[in-house]
C-alpha cells in the first residue's frame, strides 16, 4: 500500500482511459506540440551548425552557402513530410511510410533507424545541454559531466511516466525562453554588423573563386558537400510531427501541419541566422566552450554593459539553450514509444510495446529509450561529435526510405491533381538525404558510420526472430481455431439465466474463440453434468493502438462484445445457462481480478477457468514475448480465497 501511495505521488493519480474526456485533454494543439515535439528539430541548432562551420575550417566565408542550403533544405523535408501526415493520419511517421509503401522489411530497416534515432535524440540532447551549461564553469567540472547526463536522462524519465501533456507544460518556460533569447540574438548580431552585409555576397563569391582556382572547383564542392554533410544533425527532428500524429488534437492532419510549418520556420531562421552570426563575427572554437558560447559572449560583450552584466545575460541564454536541448530529449521519449508501438502491432518488437501505464503513457518504451540512451551515452563518453554521426545516419537513412517511398506513391497515383509537383518535391527531398546519408557513410565511417550500420542491423535481425515466432505462434493458434470453428451448434431457441446458488463455471477467455471452446469442452468433459452456469469473462487492454484515436475504443468494445456473444449463444443452443462480462482497463490483471470478485460475489459457488499457451522449449525470451497474465491472475484469485484452473493449449 505504501508503495502503491509513493508511485502516485511520483507519477501522478491514474486516468481513466473509457472517459470521452480523458483523451481529449491528453491530445496536444498545434503549439504544445511545437513545444514538445518542434523541440527536437530547434535544438538541432545547438550543435548542427556548429558541426558544418568547424568542417569548412579555415575557409570560413563558405559559411553564407551553408547558411542559404540549411534553411532551404529545412523547408524541402518540411513539406515532403506534410505529405506524409495527409497520407497517414494515424502517426507513424517513416515506419508507416515504408512499410506501406515500399515493404515491410525496407518499413522494419526505417523502423530499426528511427528507434535508434529516438535514442540519440535523447543521448544527444542531454550531452549537448550539459555541453552548453559546461562552457560557463571551469574546465575541472568537465570530468563530472557524464554523471550529470546520467541525472537529467533520470528526471526526464520520470516526467514523461506522468504523462506527456504534464512534461510539456513543465518545459514550456524553458523553450519560450529559449525561442525569445536567440531570436534577440540573432536579429541583434546580424543588424550589428549590417554594414557587411552589403559586401558579403560579393567577397564570398570572390573568395569562392579564388580557392577554386588554387584547389579545383572539384574540391570546393567537395568541401562543400562535406560540410552540408557534417551538419545533418541540423535536420533531425523534422520527421517527429508525422511520427506522432497520433497524439495531436483533432482535426489531426490540420493541426500536424501547423505544428510542422512553426517547426520549419523557426528552425530555418535559427540554425542559418547562427550560421550567418558565425561568418559575420569570426567565429573561433575556445577551449572548453562550444561555438555558440564564444559567439553569443562576443554578441553580447558588445552591447557595452558592465561584465558582470555580460555574465548573468550569457548563463541566462546558455542555461535556455541546454534547457531546449533538454525539452529536446522529451521527444525521445515521445516519439521512441510511438515507434515501437507501431511496430509491436506489426509483431516486430514484443507486444508489451503496446501496452499503456495507469498514465496512459507507453512506459515500457519510455524505459527502453531511457536505459539505451544512458547506455550510448557511457560507451560514447558523451562525445557530441561522435554521437552527431550516428544519429545522422539513422535519421538520414529514414528519410531516404521514406521518401523514396512518396516517390513511388505518386508513380503509382499519376491520376491524383498535383502528383507531378509532389513527386518532384519528394524526389528532391529524396536525393538531398539519400546523398548526405551516403557521403556520411563514406567519410565517417571509421568515425562511427560503421556503429550505426552494425546496431541497426543487430536490432533488424532481432525484430526478424522475434516476428517469425510471432508468426508461428499465431498459426499454431489459427490451428486450435480451424478444429473447433466446426463445433456445431445445438438446437436448442432462446436464452437460459443462469441460477446465482448452482455450481458455475466462469472462463476467463481473450479474443481466440478456440481457445475459450477448447476450455468449456475441457470442463464438460472432465467435470460431467457438476456445472450448471458458465460465464464467459473478458478483460480487454486499452493499448496505445485502442487509443489512438477517435472511434478506436469504441471499435474494441464491438469486437471484443462479438467474441462474448458466440460463447453465450453456443451455450444457449446446448441448453446450458450462460452469461457474459466485459472489462476494459490499462492493466489486464487488474481489470480481470476485479471482474472476477464482484461475479464471484454474485455466483459463490464458482470456479475459474482460463487456457495458456504452452511451448516445447520455454525459455526467457519466450517469457518475455508473451505476457504472464494467467499465472499473474491466478496468484491475485488464490490470495482472495478463489479457485483458478490454468488449462494448457500446446503449441
Amino acid at each position: 500500500m505504501k508503495s502503491a501511495k509513493i508511485r502516485e505521488i511520483v507519477l501522478g493519480k491514474a486516468l481513466d482511459p473509457m472517459k470521452s474526456e480523458t483523451r481529449h485533454s491528453l491530445a496536444l494543439v498545434a503549439f504544445l506540440a511545437w513545444v514538445g515535439l518542434g523541440a527536437d528539430g530547434l535544438s538541432s541548432s545547438a550543435y548542427g551548425p556548429e558541426e558544418t562551420f568547424r568542417a569548412l575550417g579555415e575557409h570560413s566565408h563558405l559559411g553564407l552557402y551553408m547558411a542559404l542550403a540549411t534553411a532551404i533544405t529545412v523547408f524541402i523535408i518540411a513539406l515532403a513530410y506534410n505529405q506524409v501526415i495527409e497520407l497517414f493520419p494515424t502517426g507513424g511517421g517513416g515506419y508507416r511510410v515504408a512499410s506501406i509503401l515500399v515493404g515491410p522489411y525496407l518499413g522494419l530497416i526505417a523502423g530499426c533507424a528511427l528507434i535508434l534515432d529516438y535514442v540519440l535524440t535523447v543521448a544527444i540532447s542531454v550531452a549537448a545541454g550539459v555541453e552548453a551549461l559546461a562552457s560557463l564553469l571551469p574546465l575541472g567540472f568537465h570530468p563530472y559531466k557524464l554523471p550529470a547526463e546520467a541525472f537529467f536522462i533520470g528526471l526526464l524519465i520520470i516526467l514523461n511516466l506522468r504523462g506527456m501533456k504534464e512534461a510539456i507544460r513543465i518545459l514550456l518556460p524553458i523553450f519560450l525562453g529559449f525561442v525569445v533569447t536567440h531570436f534577440a540574438l540573432i536579429v541583434y548580431g546580424i543588424f550589428a554588423h549590417a554594414s557587411y552585409l552589403p559586401s558579403l555576397i560579393p567577397s564570398t563569391l570572390s573568395e569562392t573563386t579564388s580557392l577554386a582556382d588554387n584547389i579545383g572547383w572539384i574540391s570546393v564542392a567537395g568541401m562543400l558537400l562535406l560540410a552540408y554533410s557534417q551538419g545533418g544533425g541540423t535536420y533531425t527532428g523534422l520527421e517527429a510531427v508525422s511520427n506522432n500524429v497520433n497524439i495531436l488534437a483533432e482535426p489531426r492532419v490540420h493541426t500536424g501541419k501547423m505544428t510542422m510549418i512553426y517547426m520549419a520556420l523557426s528552425l530555418a531562421f535559427t540554425a542559418s541566422g547562427i550560421i550567418l552570426l558565425y561568418l559575420l563575427w569570426d567565429a573561433k572554437p575556445v577551449e572548453g566552450q562550444t561555438l555558440n558560447a564564444s559567439t553569443f559572449r562576443a554578441i553580447i560583450e558588445s552591447l557595452g554593459f558592465s561584465a558582470w552584466s555580460n555574465q548573468i545575460a550569457l548563463t541566462l541564454v546558455l542555461a535556455f539553450e541546454a534547457g531546449l536541448l533538454f525539452v529536446a530529449a522529451n521527444t525521445g521519449f515521445l516519439g521512441g514509444p510511438a515507434v515501437l508501438s507501431n511496430m509491436a502491432a506489426d509483431s516486430w518488437v514484443p507486444h508489451k510495446f503496446r501496452y499503456l501505464s495507469t498514465r496512459l503513457v507507453t512506459q515500457n518504451g519510455i524505459l527502453v529509450m531511457g536505459i539505451a540512451a544512458l547506455a550510448i551515452l557511457f560507451w560514447t563518453g558523451g562525445s557530441v561529435t561522435l554521437l552527431v554521426v550516428l544519429y545522422s545516419v539513422s535519421v538520414f537513412l529514414t528519410f531516404a526510405i521514406s521518401l523514396f517511398g512518396l516517390c513511388l506513391y505518386w508513380w503509382r497515383h499519376r491520376d491524383q491533381q498535383y502528383w507531378m509537383r509532389r513527386l518532384l518535391l519528394s524526389l528532391t527531398g529524396f536525393i538531398i538525404c539519400a546523398g548526405i546519408l551516403c557521403v556520411l557513410l563514406v567519410e565517417k565511417f571509421t568515425e562511427g558510420g560503421w556503429a550505426a550500420a552494425v546496431i541497426i542491423g543487430a536490432i533488424a535481425a532481432l525484430c526478424i526472430y522475434i516476428r517469425n515466432h510471432y508468426r508461428d505462434t499465431k498459426n499454431a493458434i489459427h490451428q486450435v481455431d480451424q478444429v473447433f470453428a466446426n463445433q456445431p451448434f445445438g438446437s436448442h431457441v432462446g436464452a437460459i439465466d443462469p441460477d446465482p446458488e448452482a455450481q458455475t463455471a466462469i472462463f476467463i477467455v481473450g479474443s481466440s474463440r478456440g481457445g475459450g471452446l477448447h476450455a468449456l469442452l475441457w470442463v464438460q468433459r472432465m467435470f460431467p453434468g457438476h456445472f450448471k452456469n458458465f460465464i464467459f469473462v473478458n478483460a480487454r487492454t486499452v493499448d496505445s493502438h485502442a487509443y489512438g484515436g477517435e472511434g478506436a475504443v469504441e471499435h474494441l468494445r464491438a469486437e471484443a462484445n462479438a467474441t462474448l456473444k458466440f460463447f453465450v449463444d453456443f451455450c444457449h443452443s446446448h441448453n446450458m445457462a450462460s452469461a457474459a462480462y466485459l472489462g476494459f482497463g490499462t492493466d489486464v490483471v487488474d481489470e480481470v481480478t476485479k471482474l472476477c470478485e464482484t461475479i464471484n460475489k454474485e455466483y459463490p459457488n464458482s470456479i475459474f477457468f482460463t487456457s495458456k499457451l504452452i511451448f516445447e522449449h520455454d525459455n526467457w525470451f519466450t517469457r518475455l514475448l508473451h505476457n504472464q497474465a494467467a499465472l499473474a491472475i491466478q496468484r491475485r484469485l488464490h490470495f482472495e480465497s478463489l479457485q483458478m484452473v490454468i488449462l494448457p493449449m500446446k503449441v
